[in-house]
Formats: C-alpha cells, sequence, structure tokens
C-alpha cells in the first residue's frame, strides 16, 4: 500500500469575497496574525509526513511561490544585522526536504478541474488536497494526520467532514452513508450544495480530501456541474460506485477563512494562543467589553 506523500492545493481563486485587499494579493497569503493562510495549510501537510506540494496556480499567484521560494536580500541583510530569530523565520518556512511544485490552471473551471491539473505530478498514487480557506485548529494530531491514519486502516479516499446546521446545506458539498463508528462512515451519496429540504444528511465535507489516483478518470470524464464548473464533488460521487470512500468527523475545529467573519475569529483565536502577544491582546479585549 502507497503512503500519502503528495499533496494538491488549489490556489487560483480570485478571492473576490476580500477585494480590495486580493486585488494585488492571494487569498491564500492573507495573515493570520503574521503567518499566512497558505503556510498554516503547507505544515499541516508536512505533520502530516507529506514531503511534496504541488500548488495550482493562477496568473497572479506568484506570490505564493516567493513565499516558499529562499529569500537572498531578506535574509543577508538579517544575518548581517545578527537579527537571528527574524533569519530563522524568514528560513525555516518549510522543511530542506520538501519539495515544491507549481503548475498553472490557465482557466478557472472549478475544484475538480484544478486537482485534475495536478494529475501528472500525482502520477498513480494516493494524495492528499488542502484548500488554505479552511483553517483547522486541533489539539493533538492535525486534521490531515488523523485522515492520514484513517487511510493507513481503510485503504480508501477519506473525506474531512463536519456537522453544520442544515440550513447552511447550500454552501457545503453533503454526504451521507452507513456509519461504521462514531466520527466514520462509508460514503453512498455526496451532493454538491443542495437546498435543506434535499440535503441526504446534516455531514458536510470540508476542505480536506485524500483521494485515490482513480479519481483522476473520473474527473476526466465529469461534464460540468453547480456553477458551471468541473465539481470535485462529482467526481468523488462518481469514484463511490467503485470503490470505497469514507466521510471522517475530524477532531477539532475549523474556520473558514473564505468569508470575513470567519478570518476574523480565526485571527482573534491565534491571537490569543500568540506567543508574543496573547497576553495583551486579551486585556486589550476586556476592554472592549466594558464600552
Amino acid at each position: 500500500m502507497k503512503t500519502i506523500r503528495k499533496a494538491v492545493f488549489p490556489v487560483a481563486g480570485l478571492g473576490t469575497r476580500f477585494l480590495p485587499a486580493t486585488k494585488a494579493n492571494p487569498k491564500e497569503m492573507l495573515p493570520i496574525v503574521d503567518k499566512p493562510l497558505i503556510q498554516y495549510a503547507a505544515e499541516e501537510a508536512v505533520e502530516a509526513g507529506i514531503d511534496t506540494l504541488i500548488f495550482i496556480i493562477g496568473r497572479n499567484k506568484r506570490s505564493i511561490a516567493d513565499h516558499f521560494d529562499k529569500a537572498f536580500e531578506l535574509e543577508y541583510e538579517l544575518e548581517a544585522k545578527n537579527k537571528e530569530k527574524l533569519l530563522a523565520l524568514a528560513r525555516d518556512v518549510l522543511p530542506p526536504h520538501v519539495n515544491c511544485i507549481y503548475i498553472r490552471q490557465a482557466e478557472a473551471l472549478g475544484l475538480g478541474h484544478a486537482v485534475l491539473c495536478s494529475a501528472a505530478a500525482v502520477g498513480d498514487e494516493p494524495f492528499a488536497v488542502i484548500l488554505a480557506d479552511d483553517l483547522v485548529k486541533t489539539h493533538g494530531a492535525n486534521c490531515m494526520q488523523q485522515m492520514v491514519n484513517i487511510y493507513d486502516e481503510y485503504h480508501g479516499s477519506v473525506l474531512g467532514t463536519e456537522t453544520i446546521d442544515i440550513k447552511d446545506s447550500s454552501k457545503y458539498g453533503m454526504v451521507a452513508g452507513p456509519k461504521i463508528f462514531d466520527g466514520l462512515s462509508e460514503v453512498q451519496q455526496i451532493v454538491e450544495k443542495p437546498q435543506p429540504s434535499v440535503a441526504p444528511s446534516n455531514q458536510a465535507v470540508i476542505g480536506r480530501y485524500i483521494l485515490t489516483p482513480r479519481i483522476f478518470d473520473k474527473l476526466r470524464t465529469t461534464g460540468r456541474g453547480a456553477g458551471g464548473e468541473i465539481q470535485l464533488t462529482d467526481g468523488i460521487a462518481a469514484l463511490c460506485k467503485e470503490e470505497k470512500v469514507y466521510a471522517y468527523s475530524f477532531k477539532g475545529h475549523r474556520y473558514d477563512c473564505g468569508s470575513k467573519l470567519g478570518y476574523l475569529q480565526a485571527t482573534v483565536d491565534f491571537a490569543l494562543e500568540h506567543p508574543e502577544v496573547k497576553t495583551e491582546f486579551a486585556e486589550y479585549l476586556k476592554t472592549l467589553r466594558l464600552k
């Protein structure tokens, strides 16, 4: 059985919900305190044992590649001024054994198409898909580590899910199927953004996937679905007919950083745990409650 060595990061979206901030800067580079969303996502993958990061980028996403590249001028300046701590932060964005691959998605044809763009780089092995918009905070094993453990035991595709209010079903891919144990079920139905009246359950798929390479064959023959795009959900629905796919309700808290509210919530919560600012920031929040 092959292990999960590669992760795909679809980062070609325009980030229109954060305009004008994302007019020239990718939404994945928006910081939570002092670290961009894409770095949180990359670190989650690396902690789960993944050593090849495949970024599906668009024409305005050069800053993502720059972020993970070596910054000679910055490092030289910091080293000359003996700013060792800052130098370490600049150098240690990723461990040296991790490789980055950048693939251009020429057209914005949906998440399924973005994943399909990675086929040549992934090859014939299982892989992860991580959406940086979904920032997941856990205590202990991170979300992708938990999912890799499920894959290692059950040898099938794994979808990260969470329980939502059914009235929000039209924002998510929704899944249903028989329970294996509390938190894990076999997917027998998956529907992209159904209305609450026809949603198969209250289990929503978030931006964490482990997929077998057979998904590429399904995506190649998947027509355009919701929104006129090639939906990853439709490819997974076809995959379910040929092999087992599992839904795993991860242990942790997800922040929807693709929305302004979720982004602000993440910023506050992460700031309250940041060693440099947590005490003073907590005191500042107390003053707000008194106003």
